[in-house]
Order: structure tokens, then sequence, then C-alpha cells
């Protein structure tokens, strides 16, 4: 069965990025003048998937009123003729169908994942998680597509991290079985540097089968209360083959404040608009 559906948990907080996260959701900073979700719903349409399911929480609604349509902001642009500006609105409110369903409480990422299941209905479908902008040709979540389509089997994004970091992911140990996929034989989530089974570190993409609901539905919480993805993956790959692609591509976790501050400037480098005048900016700076 193909995959029509990415997964957006958008539930969370935002601690991180207080004060700015106080009245908005984290999800709608902006790299440059582009919320970061939207850079990766982008991605999923990228990739022919075009149902959108956005997991969201109290404080969230700004996420809603985005992939909206704004009829009085296209009227006000259309009255003056800000054609290319009008173009872009139109554009993400067009992007795909998109529903919303609320996480109650802030109670991890597997029980975000859960809400969706009415959403998802008994289908295969993509996760993606907004903290993690990904810069590939192919997408990241065309190249865990394409293994998907091949085995049939849940494909988790992996990519090598320094020791020192490995806390911080969940972590696989895999049997390669063509260039960069794996078949994953044991997950481990957040080990001790000298406790992890690879360097290979689990990043916010995934494709995953209708078969993992039930199983996060029986997983306990951990210590903090948090019902664990990779808890229930572990008990998923007991029971069928679970893959992992060290994708292409470049990745940055914007989900703290060093690689948001990256993420800015490269995309703004990379930005026709803004990049000449912003390298020569950038080469001024006295260090």
């Amino acid at each position: 069965m193909s995959v029509r559906t990415a997964v957006f948990p958008a539930a969370g907080l935002g601690t991180r990025f207080l004060p700015a996260t106080k009245a908005q959701p984290k999800e709608m900073l902006p790299l440059v003048d582009k919320p970061m979700i939207q850079y990766v719903v982008e991605e999923a349409v990228a990739a022919g998937l075009d149902r959108v399911s956005i997991v969201t929480g109290r404080g969230k609604r700004a996420i809603e009123d985005h992939f909206d349509s704004a009829v009085e902001l296209e009227f006000y642009l259309q009255e003056r003729g800000k054609w290319e500006e009008l173009a872009q609105i139109k554009t993400i409110s067009d992007l795909a169908s998109v529903s919303y369903v609320r996480q109650k409480e802030p109670l991890g990422l597997g029980h975000a994942i859960l809400c969706a299941q009415p959403l998802v209905g008994d289908e295969p479908f993509a996760v993606f998680l907004g903290d993690d902008i990904i810069v590939a040709d192919p997408p990241c979540i065309s190249q865990l597509l394409a293994v998907y389509e091949q085995h049939g089997d849940p494909v988790l994004a992996v990519k090598q991290v320094p020791a020192s970091q490995l806390s911080r992911y969940g972590v696989i140990r895999g049997t390669p079985v063509a260039e960069d996929v794996y078949l994953v034989d044991d997950l481990v989530e957040k080990p001790a540097p000298e406790a992890a089974p690879s360097d290979l570190a689990i990043i916010g993409r995934y494709v995953l089968t209708p078969d993992i609901f039930p199983i996060l539905a029986e997983t306990p919480p951990d210590h903090r209360g948090e019902i664990q993805l990779t808890d229930a993956l572990r008990r998923l790959r007991a029971r069928r083959p679970l893959y992992a692609v060290r994708f292409t591509g470049q990745h940055f976790d914007t989900g703290e404040k060093l690689g948001f501050l990256k993420a800015t400037v490269d995309m703004a480098l990379a930005r026709p608009d803004l990049g000449d005048a912003f390298r020569e900016y950038l080469r001024g700076i006295k260090l």
C-alpha cells in the first residue's frame, strides 16, 4: 500500500526558545521569512504526500491559521497589485489537504503519534519532526519511501553523529543490507556514549505502518511520564523487520539555538535575493 499521509507532531511547548515561544508556537519561528513547519510540510508535498495531519496543542492556532486561506490579506494584496506576495500566500493554503488533532497533554512523541491514529486510519504513514530541517535532493522522506516500497516495512532516517552527542538521540544497531541501508537489530533511546550500540542516530523522519498504534497504546511511559516512539519501535522490531536509511542531505537541528542560527544563515545564503549581500555582510564582521 502506498504512503499518502504525513503526520507532524507539533504540540510541544518550545521551552528551549523562551521567551520567544511564550505566546507563539515554536514551529512558527521563521528561518529568514518562512516558518520552520512550512519547510517540513513542503518536503512532504515534494515527495507526493497529499494528506497532512498536524498534531497540535494549546496555543497552536497560529499553525492552523498559517495553512488556511486569508481572504482579507489576499484582497489587500490584490488591491495594491502585490502579485508576487499574493502568489506566495495562496501557495501556502493550496499546499495540501491539512487536518488537525489535539494532544491534550504533553505525553511524548509516541503519544502524539497515537493521537493521529483517527486521521491516519489503517494505512502506512510518514512522520516528520519539525525540529529537523533537512535540505536534500531527493527529499529525505523520498529516500525512506524508496526503501519502504522495496520492503514494505517501517523505515527510519539515521545519520552518523559524534559520540558526545549520542545521548540526545535514539540510536540503532544495524546490519548493512545495501548502500546506506541497514536492517535494524536494536534501538536504544538516548544512551550514554559508552553504551551506544553505534554512531547512527535516529533523525526526525519515519515511514511507519499502522501496527505501530496498538504497540504505542501498550507502551509504558518513561521516568518523565512520556511515551517514547523509540521504545515502541523496539517492540515492533521484535515482530517484523525495521530498516534505517543513512540519508544524504544537509541536516539542521533547529530544536536548539545554535542549530536554529546555523539554519537561518544557510537558508539566507542560499536565497538569490539575499545571498550575495548577506555573504558580503558576514565577510565584513570583525570577530
